[in-house]
């Protein structure tokens, strides 16, 4: 057969095979030239319910310029609680039932890559909507700990690297800018050196990365406020006193363990991170003690101290953890969310503190 009429009669079969090619990639769009987009939220119509929270001086206050004190509790990556079965709006409506007014949300790195930024979205936005409805807020907390300059961290848990945390924050931003549900973007969980165990970070080069990513973040929401940790695992605010983050709105965040100093506490919180609150929102978004131990006191001393520090400096704060497998824990249980001792000690210091 000459070579031209095998080539004629081979086009029809050439183009079934195009077609098959085709239709299997329409079945199979996982390919890297067709990635489907990070999903927009789905349309809320409560999405400006709760008023928004902005700021003013040293102060976080509502559209009428009333202070806005918050007090809450975080609760366990989400991650970890769908795992378990305990991710519903139940959980929300507990941590409602204990006076709370803020929920902070920690993501870790590996979590948010495991079930990739799509399914955990949509995790965000059912907590979102759970919680608009129960008139909460919501701290969402970029959960890692170490030297995010130098790539070195305390746990496999929370490795990340700056390009990573600055696409969480673009695509979180994105997702949630408008939504007054979410006041706080918690940039940095606790940046720390860990005694040089993690290289080096000065705090300019600190100061310089959380700026950064405050006007990525700004690029697609301008609301949000930005929360910025201070080195020593979120304690040490001292370097304010020469050079404050360079963005306006912000506020800082204060991990006050009780074994970040000895008795007495308050001179030495006052050094720390107390002179902050005369000039910028202070939050101290992660604290918590178990009875008994040495550095807690005993009879919730230290807690006493510390509730009693933080809204004589008018502090907004949220203690640590809603979950009962994570210390120091808020619950016994999980069976009707028994509260621990120091769960009944929060309860009680946010509701007397409300009022």
């Amino acid at each position: 057969m000459p070579k031209w009429v095998t080539m004629r009669t081979s086009i029809p079969a050439l183009a079934l095979v195009l077609l098959a090619a085709c239709s299997s990639a329409n079945a199979q769009p996982y390919h890297w030239w067709n990635q489907p987009i990070v999903p927009a939220p789905p349309p809320n119509p409560n999405l400006k319910k709760l008023p928004l929270i902005s700021v003013q001086g040293n102060r976080f206050v509502d559209p009428q310029g009333k202070t806005a004190l918050f007090r809450g509790v975080a609760i366990a990556d989400p991650d970890k609680l769908v795992g378990q079965g305990h991710w519903n709006k139940e959980l929300f409506a507990a941590v409602q039932q204990m006076g709370a007014r803020m929920v902070r949300i920690p993501v870790h790195p590996i979590a948010w890559r495991e079930r990739t930024p799509k399914v955990y979205l949509h995790m965000l936005d059912q907590a979102v909507e759970w919680c608009t409805e129960l008139g909460l807020y919501i701290d969402l907390d970029w959960h890692s700990i170490g030297n995010l300059k130098a790539g070195l961290f305390q746990d496999p848990n929370y490795d990340t690297s700056l390009a990573e945390t600055s696409n969480f924050w673009k695509t979180v931003a994105e997702h949630f800018a408008g939504n007054h549900t979410v006041v706080f973007y918690e940039l940095f969980n606790e940046p720390t050196l860990f005694s040089g165990r993690l290289g080096r970070m000065s705090w300019e080069e600190w100061k310089k990365i959380n700026e950064d990513l405050i006007a990525l973040i700004r690029a697609y929401d301008a609301e949000k406020i930005p929360l910025v940790a201070g080195l020593d695992w979120a304690y040490d605010l001292t370097p304010l006193h020469i050079e404050p983050i360079a963005a306006e709105r912000i506020g800082y965040t204060v991990h006050p363990y009780a074994n970040k100093r000895s008795r007495p506490w308050e001179p030495k919180w006052d050094e720390d991170f107390g002179f902050a609150a005369e000039n910028y929102p202070v939050v101290a978004t992660e604290f918590g003690f178990t009875p008994g131990e040495a550095e807690a006191g005993q009879n919730n001393e230290y807690g006493k101290a510390i509730v009693k520090y933080l809204e004589g400096k008018k502090i907004s704060w949220m203690c640590w953890l809603f979950d009962p497998d994570w210390p120091p824990c808020l619950l016994r249980s999980w069976e009707g969310y028994a509260l621990s001792e120091s769960g009944v000690f929060f309860k009680e210091a946010m509701q007397s503190n409300a009022r």
